[in-house]
């Protein structure tokens, strides 16, 4: 069993805003498949056969509460669950997915390394920077994106979704494989 946690704030006021372009790829994989739906007081659950996807409802500071709702609901590890998140620090429609590491400063990222105790979780890094100079990074981050830069960001979520499902199908190593022949033909670069 494996899992997509989507990171992102509920409402229809966060919506299409760039820090949940995690909320983005979930959708976009929902779109292939036939998903069972849970509903829990900390998140959105979608199952099929062995396959979950996740929608934190504890807003994006507390998504670790969401991800740690999950692993005592069903029978997951750190290491099976693929965190798919903004990024700031990567240019606009930038994918990266890596194996492990530190939270670099996004406090969902860092709610779930907390509440999980390990570093050891695979995420998937969707990039919506370089923040402009002199905007609060809240601000930036919690707003829509212009329409010019909407296609590249339409562009990464499509390639995060194929990377994802990869993963959901057979983990990091396949996860992996389908990001680098991604990238070779040039998507989310």
């Amino acid at each position: 069993m494996r899992a997509v946690v989507g990171l992102g704030n509920p409402g229809p006021e966060y919506a299409l805003t760039r820090h949940n372009l995690g909320f983005w790829v979930v959708d976009r994989l929902r779109m292939g498949g036939n998903w069972e739906r849970f509903l829990f007081p900390w998140g959105e659950v979608f199952r099929s056969g062995d396959r979950l996807l996740l929608k934190p409802l504890t807003y994006m500071n507390r998504s670790g509460e969401a991800v740690r709702g999950l692993l005592a609901w069903s029978p997951l590890s750190p290491e099976d669950i693929l965190l798919v998140h903004d990024d700031v620090d990567l240019p606009v429609g930038a994918v990266r997915l890596r194996e492990r590491g530190g939270h670099g400063g996004h406090l969902g990222v860092r709610s779930v390394l907390h509440a999980l105790g390990t570093r050891d979780v695979p995420r998937l890094k969707l990039g919506i920077g370089p923040k402009p100079e002199g905007v609060d990074l809240a601000a930036f981050v919690l707003s829509r994106p212009p329409e010019e830069e909407l296609e590249r960001l339409m562009m990464a979520v499509a390639f995060a979704a194929e990377v994802a499902g990869a993963f959901l199908e057979g983990g990091y190593a396949a996860a992996l494989k389908t990001h680098s022949r991604g990238i070779a033909a040039g998507k989310g670069v």
